[in-house]
């Protein structure tokens, strides 16, 4: 069966959300780890460059505010007015000086300023008296506002001519020449020419200047500079004025080339890491849809498999518009599938199972749901109407499926659960707790109900499963401790010779007396017991308790006949149970002859060979072996001829059903008692329950009769009372 048995609600819809979320959780990682990663490394380019370029800036914009706070201090401790605009003309930069109100009282140079202005922080050199200053007058002090200059936008470039420096270059040298001397730079005086060559720089040639007494050296060359002016605002609050001094912030263009080459480098370097990236998630998300893929693919039909099934329902059956239709979930197993590979092939069972699933396709609709859920089983999510419209679904499949088994003894059996559609006061809202492998399994459940048919069918779920499913889990849990108290009774069924009418020999059947449940009949529990696999040890049990009893009555001085106890057909894989039997038996100290093996007629189909061998030993033992249900429905001539047995029982059903039937079944009754006796096989009637069918068994040899005619199963003190009589004269239970 192909069922999703989770016992924890909980953790299956977990389970259930992560496989939901899978897709989108993969993607939105991966995107969002590449984003922030790539975010991080333009973060650091970005900074390095704001760094650099505020590192050249800084390093010449503090230059020019050192010549700028010399010039403030000079003017601001000037006494004089005339005197302190002389030290501002005589300065080199340009300057203007306006009042409080911002009128511009005296300028030298162009009126440039514009922009905003931006606070700057300046720690060049200060005075002893400079560093002795509060925080709040130091910041108030050395705080200025930086003014781009208007025309800013348009770097002055001074270019690597051969025939000269350019006017701005010349501008540049002049400046910083007068600069220099207003600072206490004087010419030379020596007659090496030096003085000329000074004045070359004045004059605009290209030429080189030095100081011969290493005062001051000056050195221009054809190299080109890059200059941005700005406005320096500096308040005097002594005199109420404003002083603005153009400086000029200048670096060279091999500088900036090398900075910007860096930057270049580390900006490839930059996108190289995020093309990089980008192919890794690119095939990253390329290998995780073929992991996908192969995650919901089932190899045998080359189509979809369970795990796809439960994915793609739980979404479909969600979603709000969705929610006015009814969906039929059908588990559809391939009968007898296991057989026909060991008949054939694997290969050939593989095939067959392609050629089951590509029939479903064309039963199935753009919207409907078809898998290969397990070995030999199907699973099919249907839009139904009702109930009637999902059983004529189920019936279409299973004739169209009919065509593929044509020819074959296979068969397919369809569990069907209906997921109704959601309806509230005539409008349809959107299911809530949807749990799918719930619902599936419920399919599941219903196809179970078919396990022992051999022919193909379907069955409806109902509310009566689920109560056999609770009744099967309870034995499950119960059945040991059960066991271990021996809550398991021993019944007794006389066999009596139809012509004497005396006790031949009994069956040992069993019974459950539950402290929970009362007292429980073997249809209630030996099924589930033969499907667990816990039949084996109720076998142990009833061979035990029949091989103690016998001993008792023997030791009481009763005339004890044999008594047959049924061996399950699980049970005939195990090699040794002949001496597994035999060692039960020697523990309890009973004789060998008082204990009779009953087989099932189907357990003569599984492996012929080891049932020969297992008998052999048995009889060797000293057990008698008998064969049950003969002629149920597996009989086979060729399994008398090769069975070593003692006992033929016949089936109840020869002596039941219609009168026209009588005559048919007396004559195969016949046939088969003379059958058994031309084998030296005893043989034993059971389901006897009138006076003309023993008079009958009677006439025809039959050597017992075991049925509600002469007695019905009873406990063991009340057989033994039987045992003691011995005879029943009258008939009747």
């Amino acid at each position: 069966m192909g069922c999703f048995f989770m016992n924890d609600l909980k953790k299956r819809k977990k389970r259930r959300k992560k496989l939901l979320k899978s897709r989108a959780a993969s993607v939105t990682v991966t995107f969002c780890v590449f984003f922030i990663f790539a975010a991080m490394l333009t973060g650091i380019f970005f900074l390095m460059c704001m760094m650099t370029l505020d590192s050249q800036v800084s390093s010449n914009l503090d230059g020019e505010l050192e010549r700028a706070v010399y010039i403030e201090k000079m003017y601001a401790n000037s006494t004089d007015e005339q005197e302190a605009l002389n030290i501002l003309d005589n300065a080199g930069m340009e300057y203007i000086l306006t009042d409080n109100n911002g009128s511009i009282l005296h300028q030298n140079g162009n009126d440039t300023r514009a922009g905003k202005e931006v606070k700057y922080l300046f720690y060049g050199s200060m005075t002893a008296q400079d560093r002795e200053l509060s925080d709040e007058e130091f910041v108030r002090r050395y705080t200025f506002f930086v003014i781009n200059d208007r025309d800013s936008d348009v770097l002055r470039v001074s270019d690597d001519d051969d025939d000269g420096l350019d006017l701005d270059c010349i501008k540049y040298a002049q400046r910083l020449f007068k600069s220099m001397k207003n600072s206490g730079f004087t010419e030379p005086e020596s007659d090496s020419g030096d003085k000329d060559l000074v004045k070359g720089v004045r004059d605009g040639y290209d030429s080189n200047i030095h100081a011969d007494d290493g005062d001051v050296a000056l050195i221009t060359s054809n190299e080109s500079f890059v200059e941005m002016p700005l406005w320096v605002k500096m308040d005097i609050p002594d005199k109420g004025q404003t002083v603005y001094l153009k400086c000029i912030v200048s670096t060279r263009v091999n500088d900036l080339m090398y900075l910007m080459s860096t930057l270049v480098f580390f900006a490839a370097v930059l996108v190289l890491m995020l093309l990089a990236m980008i192919i890794v998630i690119i095939r990253g998300i390329i290998n995780i849809r073929k992991m996908r893929n192969l995650l919901f693919t089932d190899f045998k039909t080359r189509g979809n498999n369970g795990m796809w099934f439960i994915f793609h329902a739980e979404r479909i059956v969600s979603r709000r518009k969705n929610s006015k239709a009814a969906f039929a979930l059908v588990d559809l197993e391939f009968v007898g599938y296991r057989r026909f590979c060991a008949c054939n092939s694997v290969d050939e069972g593989e095939a067959m199972l392609r050629a089951v699933y590509d029939k479903l396709s064309r039963y199935t609709e753009k919207k409907e749901l078809l898998a290969h859920n397990a070995e030999d089983s199907f699973a099919l999510m249907l839009r139904v109407k009702d109930e009637e419209n999902a059983k004529s679904r189920a019936q279409m499949i299973l004739k169209a499926l009919g065509e593929v088994l044509e020819n074959s003894s296979l068969a397919f059996h369809a569990g069907i659960y209906i997921v109704p559609a959601v309806e509230n006061a005539g409008i349809f809202t959107k299911r809530k707790n949807v749990d799918i492998e719930r619902d599936f399994n419920n399919a599941c459940t219903a196809c179970s109900a078919l396990s022992d048919s051999e022919s193909s069918g379907y069955s409806l779920y109902n509310e009566k499963f689920i109560e056999e499913q609770r009744w099967i889990d309870t034995v499950n849990h119960m059945q040991q401790a059960a066991l271990d108290n021996e809550e398991f009774l021993v019944y007794y069924q006389p066999k009596y010779d139809p012509r004497t009418h005396e006790l031949r020999g009994a069956e040992a059947l069993i019974r459950w007396q539950s402290p929970q449940y009362g007292f429980l009949s073997p249809y209630r529990f030996i099924p589930i017991f033969e499907k667990n696999g816990f039949i084996t040890e109720i076998d142990h049990y009833m061979i035990a308790h029949v091989a103690r009893d016998q001993k008792k009555w023997l030791d009481e001085g009763q005339k004890c006949v044999p008594v047959s106890v049924n061996v399950s057909r699980a049970h005939f894989i195990e090699s040794d149970l002949a001496e597994q039997i035999r060692d039960i038996v020697d523990k309890e100290g009973a004789p060998h002859h008082l204990i009779e093996i009953e087989l099932t007629e189907s357990a003569f189909f599984d492996d012929k060979k080891a049932m020969i061998n297992t008998i052999g030993k048995l009889k060797e033992y000293g057990f008698a072996v008998s064969m049950d249900d003969f002629g149920s429905g597996y009989s086979s001539l060729n399994s008398l001829k090769d069975m070593p047995l003692d006992v033929l029982k016949l089936d109840a059903e020869f002596f039941r059903g219609e009168e026209a039937d009588t005559e048919r079944g007396e004559a195969v009754v016949s046939e088969a008692i003379r059958l058994a006796k031309s084998l030296n096989m005893r043989t034993v009637a059971e389901g006897v329950e009138v006076k003309e069918q023993v008079e009958f068994l009677a006439s025809q040899g039959c050597d017992m009769i075991q049925g509600y005619y002469f007695a019905k199963p009873m406990p063991g003190d009340e057989y033994r009372e039987r045992m003691i009589q011995g005879k029943n004269d009258c008939g009747g239970n």
